[in-house]
């Protein structure tokens, strides 16, 4: 899969968060130039979702990981807001249930991978398991990195039947999360959106962006390539994921299958 876009992370690339812009805006001078091209992009995804549903050969799965703010819902909201519902999926992961707790970390995954013929989208996602369960000391650094490589091979296993794999880390600054917060606090309707545990994590976020770096440097790969997305400018982060999942898509050369029985025969009365 060949994407134009800077913000892939190569495979076995050494990933420093604290050397990649959170701030950028790439080529868009302002929102309203990127906001115009997000809304062609929605359009022809919206076209692209009917075909992947008609060819009915592939599934994209989008993986959505970033701090707490980083607008891993904005981006849902966006993004899909002119797609078929009928052929969009979303999964958030939270802490697993006693049920997923008696498997091992990844059931609750492939449980929730897209058939062929949907778009599939991880709010969180089997990434939890080693990031959150590695900052908070509920494993070791080596079974850490032995997940990770679990994680590359149940994605490749998952590439070579069919699934198209596009995972995001949203990148927002710790100046830029606390502003976040701070308007959440100042605006009752959003008020809902909050818990004790966002602000509790922020103590752990030089934890966070090491694990980070160890999964974007670690689990990246051709198949199943990670996007570091600067997203301190929201209008920036939703016009890149939507770009690059039309790319993506075009990238399939989908074909609306032929009927199954003679067209002009038929005649209506």
């Amino acid at each position: 899969m060949k994407m134009k876009t800077p913000h892939r992370v190569k495979p076995h690339a050494n990933v420093r968060l604290s050397h990649v812009s959170s701030n950028e805006t790439g080529k868009y001078k302002s929102q309203q130039a990127a906001n115009a091209d997000l809304e062609k992009h929605r359009a022809r995804l919206d076209q692209l979702q009917e075909l992947l549903a008609a060819e009915s050969k592939h599934a994209v799965l989008v993986v959505l990981q970033g701090m707490d703010t980083a607008g891993k819902d904005g981006t849902i909201r966006h993004i899909f807001t002119g797609v078929n519902p009928q052929g969009c999926d979303v999964t958030p992961f939270k802490v697993p249930t006693p049920l997923e707790a008696r498997h091992d970390f990844l059931w609750r995954a492939h449980n929730a991978v897209p058939p062929h013929g949907k778009i599939g989208i991880f709010n969180r996602s089997h990434y939890e398991d080693v990031l959150v369960t590695r900052v908070h000391k509920l494993i070791s650094d080596k079974e850490a990195m032995a997940r990770m490589e679990e994680i590359v091979r149940f994605e490749d296993m998952l590439v070579r039947n069919g699934v198209v794999i596009l995972k995001f880390f949203l990148h927002i600054s710790h100046k830029e999360q606390t502003h976040r917060l701070k308007e959440r606090l100042s605006t009752p309707d959003k008020h809902w959106k909050m818990s004790e545990a966002d602000f509790a994590e922020r103590r752990f976020w030089p934890d966070y962006q090491k694990a980070y770096e160890d999964v974007l440097s670690r689990t990246s790969r051709k198949h199943a390539p990670w996007f570091i997305v600067p997203s301190d400018h929201k209008w920036y982060r939703n016009v890149v994921i939507s770009e690059v999942m039309v790319e993506a898509l075009r990238s399939l050369k989908m074909k609306y299958p032929q009927p199954n029985f003679d067209i002009t025969k038929i005649r209506i009365r």
